[in-house]
C-alpha cells in the first residue's frame, strides 16, 4: 500500500488515512498492516502517535518525529489547541441544520468495544453543520472540541441521525443506488449489486494546528472515492430537500 503524504517536514508527518487500515497495531491480530508501522518502515526510523482515527473513518491523521514534538502536539490536543473538521453522511434530515452537541460519553455497560452517553462520562463537545440534505440522507460537517473514543458516532446516534453504514451505532446498510433510484434494474453482469458505500460514512477532513516556533499547519484531504460517489448519485436521483443548504 502506497502512503499518500499530505505534509512533511523535519518534525512532523500528516497521512491522508485510508479506510479500512488499522493506525496501531491490533492486540489480538498483530500480523494486520497498520499504519504507524508502515510509516516507520518508510522513515527508518521511531514515530510518534499523536491521536487516533477508527479503522473505518479515512482523512487526515498526524504523527511526531520525535519525542519534543510529540510532547507539544500532546498537550495541543489536550488542550483543544487543535481544530479538526470531519465530513461525513448521516441518515436522515437533520433539523436544526447547525448545532452543538454536548453530552458525555464513557463505555457502554452492556457491550464492549461500544461507548454511550453516560451520565458520568467525560465531557464531549461537537458542533456539526449540514452541508448539504436530501429527504433520507443529510452530508454533514463536524468539528470536535474533545477527542473521546466514537465521539460523532456515538453523539449523532443520540439525537437520531447516526452515520450511514455504522453497524455499532445505526443499521449498518450498505448504501445502495437501488435505495435513491428508481425503477432500478441491475445490470446484467452483476449477479447483485454492488454497495457505493459499505463501511462507516466519516471522514477526517481537515486539520489546523500551530507549531510550537508559531508556524501554521493546515492540512486537508479531498472526499474519498466511496462518499463522493454517493453524493454524486444522492444529487443525480434524490431531490432535495426544502430549505436544504446548497
Amino acid at each position: 500500500m502506497q502512503l499518500d503524504i499530505l505534509f512533511e517536514d523535519d518534525d512532523i508527518i500528516i497521512v491522508n488515512k485510508p479506510s479500512g487500515l488499522l493506525v496501531i497495531p491490533d492486540r489480538f491480530n498483530a500480523e494486520l498492516p497498520c499504519l504507524v508501522k508502515m510509516l516507520e518502515v518508510s522513515q527508518g526510523k521511531k514515530i510518534w502517535i499523536v491521536h487516533r482515527l477508527d479503522r473505518e473513518t479515512s482523512g487526515v491523521i498526524c504523527f511526531a518525529k520525535n519525542e519534543v514534538v510529540h510532547r507539544y502536539l500532546s498537550m495541543l490536543f489536550e488542550e483543544r489547541g487543535i481544530k479538526k473538521t470531519y465530513a461525513g453522511i448521516v441518515i436522515g434530515r437533520v433539523i436544526p441544520e447547525e448545532g452543538t452537541i454536548d453530552k458525555p460519553i464513557g463505555e457502554h455497560t452492556a457491550v464492549h468495544g461500544k461507548m454511550a452517553i453516560v451520565k458520568n462520562g467525560k465531557a464531549s463537545i461537537t458542533d456539526y453543520k449540514v452541508i448539504e440534505q436530501w429527504p433520507l440522507y443529510s452530508f454533514v460537517e463536524f468539528r470536535i472540541h474533545t477527542g473521546r473514543t466514537h465521539q460523532i458516532r456515538v453523539h449523532m446516534q443520540s439525537i437520531g441521525h447516526p452515520l450511514v453504514c455504522d453497524e455499532l451505532y445505526g443499521d449498518g446498510k450498505p448504501f445502495l443506488l437501488s435505495g435513491i433510484k428508481r425503477k432500478y434494474r441491475l445490470s446484467e453482469k452483476d449477479e447483485e449489486e454492488r454497495p457505493l458505500l459499505n463501511r462507516v460514512a466519516l471522514h477526517a477532513y481537515r486539520l489546523e494546528f500551530d507549531k510550537e516556533d508559531g508556524t501554521p499547519i493546515k492540512v486537508e484531504a479531498p472526499l474519498p472515492k466511496d462518499i463522493a460517489a454517493c453524493i454524486k448519485q444522492l444529487n443525480k436521483w434524490a431531490p432535495q430537500a426544502p430549505g436544504s443548504i446548497q
